[in-house]
């Protein structure tokens, strides 16, 4: 088993985000190589709470520019956790909104 800092990077802050913390889920940022069952583990061990699933989504990058130059974003992934009913994260409680 990792160290939760290993596979956690941070909570995504966003609109859509906040409004997931109504039904019990949260959003965080994690490394690329991490898959379901590592995520859960580190969120139960970090948070003291149970996991009922876990979501995975690769965000694409993104072209963009800065005067002449162009470049790109870089690929990351986000994790989707859906909380047991009646567990929530106290510290991500007032993030954001």
């Amino acid at each position: 088993m990792l160290n939760p800092a290993d596979i956690l990077i941070a909570p995504v802050i966003s609109e859509k985000s906040t409004l997931a913390k109504i039904d019990n889920r949260y959003c965080f940022w994690v490394v690329l190589h991490a898959n379901k069952l590592q995520v859960k583990e580190a969120i139960a061990k970090a948070f003291n709470v149970k996991v009922k699933a876990v979501n995975m989504v690769n965000v694409h990058p993104k072209r963009k520019r800065v005067g002449q130059s162009i470049g790109t974003t870089e690929m990351k992934k986000k994790a989707y956790i859906t909380l047991v009913a009646g567990q929530k994260i106290a510290k991500l409680e007032n993030m954001g909104g």
